[in-house]
This record gives C-alpha cells, sequence and structure tokens, in this order.
C-alpha cells in the first residue's frame, strides 16, 4: 500500500474517476457533467481540466468573472479518492460563496480520514501559489466538511445567510504558510 498524494489529473485514473463520478451523481453532484461523455472523451476531458479550459463544479453564471483555478485528484494505491479545486485569486463572488478551495471525497471513501489528508496535503500546494491565507467557504449544515477545515486549522471568520440567489455559508480562513 502507498500513501495518498495529491497529483494532476491523468489518464490511468480513468476507471475509478468515472465510478467515482457515477457516485457523485447518485448524490446530485456533477450532474452537469454528462457521463458518457466524459467516458468517451476522457483524454479530451483531462486535457480541458489540466489547462483551466474545464471546471469541475456547477458552472457560474456568465456574470461572473473567471479566475485562474489548479486541479488536483487525491489518489491511492492508483484509486481516485477526491478532488481539490485550488482557485488562485478570489473575485467578489469567491470571497462570499466560493473560497479559494473546494474539495469533495468520493461518497464511498468518506469517513476514512481521506478529508483532512487531502486539505493537509493541499496546503504546500496552495503556499506554492502564492497564497498565504486561503478561504474556504462552507455549507453550514455539512458538519463533516467543517470538522475537517477545523481540524486543519482553519479559523472560522463568520456564517452569510443565504439569499435567493446564494445558500448560507460559513467563511473560513486557512493558514497555508
Amino acid at each position: 500500500m502507498t500513501a495518498a498524494k495529491l497529483e494532476k489529473p491523468s489518464l490511468e485514473h480513468k476507471k475509478s474517476y468515472i465510478e467515482a463520478l457515477r457516485e457523485f451523481q447518485e448524490e446530485g453532484r456533477y450532474t452537469f457533467l454528462d457521463i458518457h461523455d466524459v467516458e468517451n472523451n476522457f483524454e479530451d476531458f483531462i486535457e480541458k481540466v489540466n489547462n483551466g479550459k474545464k471546471h469541475l463544479h456547477k458552472p457560474y453564471a456568465d456574470w461572473v468573472e473567471p479566475v485562474p483555478e489548479t486541479v488536483l485528484w487525491l489518489v491511492k494505491d492508483n484509486e481516485f479518492i477526491g478532488t481539490l479545486n485550488i482557485r488562485h485569486r478570489l473575485n467578489w463572488h469567491l470571497e462570499k460563496w466560493g473560497g479559494h478551495l473546494n474539495f469533495i471525497v468520493r461518497p464511498s471513501m468518506r469517513g476514512k480520514g481521506f478529508g483532512k489528508k487531502l486539505l493537509q496535503k493541499a496546503m504546500p500546494y496552495i503556499s506554492s501559489l502564492g497564497i498565504d491565507r486561503a478561504l474556504i467557504t462552507l455549507d453550514p449544515a455539512d458538519k463533516s466538511a467543517n470538522k475537517i477545515v477545523q481540524f486543519c486549522g482553519a479559523k472560522l471568520e463568520d456564517t452569510l445567510p443565504a439569499t435567493d440567489k446564494f445558500p448560507a455559508r460559513n467563511r473560513y480562513w486557512l493558514d497555508c504558510t
């Protein structure tokens, strides 16, 4: 057995990524991705993700300013475990509802400590992008994610209430120096 590691998305993880995508879609996530298109054009999908041309989160509305983003996958023993999105800077929308980071662990791998590992391993990558303090925004009802970021040292700044367009968010700052 090898240690879990963060790496750029790659072709060698196609089978486990597609399996994970099915798991995510069963719980209502990543439904904007056509699983058959991703599976049949995986090389193109990986190229777009690695070049910042395809984002692994719900597409933003046209009025939201796009920002540069790095996507990394947590893998262990050649198995896809989770995704980390690092936004290189914040726009007005990300300052409130998106943050610098977004991370997710596939459903079948949750509860095994991988969320903590993913965030701990992310800090050097985040720092290397010149981000000393990373903003993480979370659903207040997602107790597991809130525990993970607190375990990793993130400090709660505030909680934004839901609006007619955006969900409620806990806003944390994580020291990545």
